[in-house]
């Protein structure tokens, strides 16, 4: 992997830095795909579309693209345009003039011309209305604007970078999106894969994050057993790497692996098979085994859900299920699940097994 990429400061809260080998590239070969494009375009003064779901780290790129751009030492000024109301967003993006509409009391520069000898970062372009970008797409083709209320015409000086969580695409089909503002904007694209499709980066995300919020939070948190790591790769992800991030600061702040259970909890609520197996090539399986993983699995999600039924209270939860608490603790155990306080606890020594809890076998 190229290490030509080291820059700092990348966090959007400005609290701390990004390591991009680890926080936003990773070691999988669909984020070296985009470490290699990233570094070709940054140099080049054209539009950038960055395309991804939400929490995949596009302010992120978009913040590495401008400090790697020859305009790096110009300001990066991100337009939130879904957080704007439609009837304020032409004067945030153009300015205004003095007495140009009912309020205006003095002239005010807008974001693109704040923007000037930098990058421009437009996040979710997908959510403004059709006027706004018609006027935008104007902007894009003539490279000149005007304040509102002003006959001034002033030139466009910015890198134009724009992101989306939504297909514009599907948006153009609906009419939603204008098509030739899409083709403006998407000069180059980069396309952020969700973490579930870049699993072998989650073991080095959570070690990071884990190191950076025992230090912001002065604590100590020991890092996570192999069982739970490999519990995090098996997890869908709907939230990408934010959620794991605000994961990892729960587990940080509580100290106890239980946070966890939550996320399989949604898991398993969104499971609609309940269970997912592969078949070999040969197409050869074997019944007993598939069966018993799928009670596990079954098993596993009962009890998660009794236990966030009863606070994450497991005596209570031991009792709501009719199953001893050494029993319930011999699952969590063998579910990844164990708590720090549970160390010394060894099903074996204690001569017991699950199956063993014959009445509650399932």
């Amino acid at each position: 992997m190229s290490t030509a990429i080291s820059p700092t400061n990348l966090s959007t809260n400005g609290k701390y830095s990004l390591p991009p080998e680890i926080v936003i590239f990773g070691r999988t070969a669909n984020m070296t795909t985009v470490q290699q494009k990233l570094e070709k375009v940054s140099v080049a003064n054209v539009p950038i579309l960055i395309e991804g779901e939400s929490g995949t780290g596009k302010e992120i790129i978009t913040r590495l693209i401008h400090q790697l751009s020859p305009w790096a030492a110009g300001p990066f000024v991100k337009v939130n345009c879904p957080a704007i109301p439609g009837t304020l967003i032409e004067s945030e993006l153009f300015g205004y003039e003095r007495g140009a509409f009912t309020g205006a009391y003095g002239a005010k520069a807008g974001r693109v011309e704040m923007a000037s000898r930098g990058t421009l970062f437009l996040d979710e372009i997908g959510e403004l209305d059709m006027d706004l970008q018609a006027k935008l797409l104007q902007v894009l083709q003539d490279g000149q604007f005007c304040r509102i209320g002003s006959q001034e015409d002033k030139r466009l000086e910015a890198r134009v970078v724009c992101a989306t969580n939504r297909s514009l695409e599907q948006e153009i089909a609906a009419g939603t999106f204008r098509q030739d503002l899409f083709y403006r904007i998407n000069v180059v694209s980069i396309t952020l894969p969700p973490l579930r499709e870049r699993k072998g980066d989650i073991p080095e995300l959570a070690d990071y994050f884990l190191r950076i919020y025992n230090e912001s939070f002065g604590r100590n948190v020991p890092p996570l057993s192999s069982q739970l790591v490999q519990k995090l790769q098996s997890y869908h992800w709907p939230g990408n790497i934010r959620e794991l991030e605000n994961l990892m600061k729960r587990y940080v702040i509580l100290g106890s692996p239980d946070v966890f259970a939550t996320a399989f909890v949604k898991e398993a609520e969104t499971d609609s098979d309940g269970f997912d197996f592969d078949i070999p090539v040969n197409g050869s399986i074997f019944l007993k085994e598939v069966t018993r993983q799928a009670v596990r699995k079954i098993e596993r999600n009962i009890i998660l859900k009794v236990l966030q039924t009863h606070q994450w209270n497991r005596k209570k939860a031991a009792k709501a299920l009719n199953i001893s608490y050494r029993a319930l603790l011999y699952k969590l155990k063998e579910a990844g699940l164990q708590t720090g306080d549970d160390d010394d606890f060894d099903g074996e020594d204690m001569g017991y097994s699950a199956e063993m809890e014959g009445a509650n076998e399932i």
